[in-house]
């Protein structure tokens, strides 16, 4: 990591790589506002969507499923080839179930962006797993809590509905909630309201959180030392809070300073093993390790796993070799947690 005065020195990145991060870079900032609003009409021309495809693409076919219209909520639903028994599946006990939050700073993005439905796809092929992938409501039209609330009602909208070519052939036995930055936020707190409710069918026994987006009042080495790291700043961090949080609130509220001064008592909570994802050019690392650590502190089982040269959202770009790196680590958590339920 570079010294505050010298220029970052940013491990090398293929071209592709570059222009989406700055392509990237450039529409979140233009679309933005100085008092937290965002402009929707301009912010839709640069998100490209995918449409579900009924018939299997490279093995994998995608549903997109209701759960309450009146806040458009949905999920798109991935089936791999080989959850289907005369396809291969073998042993009686169905495909595990990935709950997948998709990042954007709670404020864009959304189910069927192209970058996250190929994402996804590569999740479900890979693991394999059926992914459900949340649309949740954004800020700052919606602020805390309704992203909570939308991906919570989403396992109780799987765990209370038979879905077809789903109900029959997933593991709900064996779920997992996943999402990369405010998507892995969004895991924790989900996964803390899911500790306090009783399902029927579901149980999630794994988090996987992607480079969570954790932050705090005070600003820690890693934010400080990483200001020229690609896509995160402390600026755009400092302004997607204030569109999130609730009105008035400081960057110390429990939702994103998660055991911070007003934090949650874990300590008596039933809370499944997780497995947060770090890169050592990320500037919020800091947050997501002593989110890590928090979690060990309070009696949680918990992973860490670091990859020194991956910046923010690696994972989306397979051209990045930590991003089958990740794909592999991810597969291993699921697999042995699956195995061991």
């Amino acid at each position: 990591m570079a010294d505050q005065d010298q220029p970052l020195k940013l491990p090398p990145l293929p071209w592709k790589v570059k222009l989406f991060v700055s392509a990237l870079s450039f529409a979140v900032d233009l679309t933005r506002r100085s008092d937290g609003s965002v402009n929707r009409r301009l912010m839709s021309f640069f998100d490209l969507k995918a449409s579900p495809n009924k018939k299997p693409i490279n093995g994998i076919k995608t549903t997109d499923i209701t759960v309450d219209t009146t806040r458009n909520l949905w999920f798109r639903l991935y089936t791999p080839s080989q959850a289907i028994p005369s396809e291969g599946f073998s042993d009686g006990n169905g495909l595990p179930v990935v709950f997948f939050f998709h990042g954007g700073g709670f404020v864009c993005m959304a189910a069927d962006s192209r970058p996250y439905d190929d994402f996804c796809r590569l999740l479900a092929r890979e693991l394999p797993a059926f992914i459900i992938s949340v649309n949740y409501r954004l800020a700052p039209e919606y602020r805390y809590p309704f992203q909570i609330d939308d991906c919570f009602d989403a396992l109780k909208f799987v765990d209370s509905n038979e879905i077809e070519e789903f109900s029959c052939y997933a593991n709900l036995k064996c779920c997992f909630l996943s999402g990369d930055s405010a998507g892995g936020n969004l895991v924790h707190h989900v996964a803390l309201e899911a500790s306090k409710h009783k399902f029927k069918e579901v149980e999630v026994i794994g988090n996987i959180l992607i480079q969570p987006f954790f932050g705090g009042e005070d600003r820690t080495e890693s934010e400080k030392k990483l200001r020229g790291a690609p896509f995160v700043t402390t600026e755009r961090s400092d302004w997607t809070w204030k569109s999130f949080l609730p009105e008035n609130s400081d960057r110390n509220h429990p939702a994103a300073n998660v055991f911070g001064p007003k934090g949650v008592d874990m300590s008596a909570v039933k809370f499944p093993a997780s497995l947060v994802v770090v890169g050592g050019f990320d500037p919020l690392q800091d947050w997501q390790k002593s989110y890590y650590y928090g979690l060990k502190e309070r009696g949680k089982e918990a992973y860490l796993v670091e990859y020194p040269n991956a910046i923010h959202t690696f994972y989306a770009y397979p051209e990045l070799p930590e991003s089958s790196l990740f794909i592999k680590e991810m597969r291993e958590f699921v697999q042995k947690k699956s195995a061991a339920s």
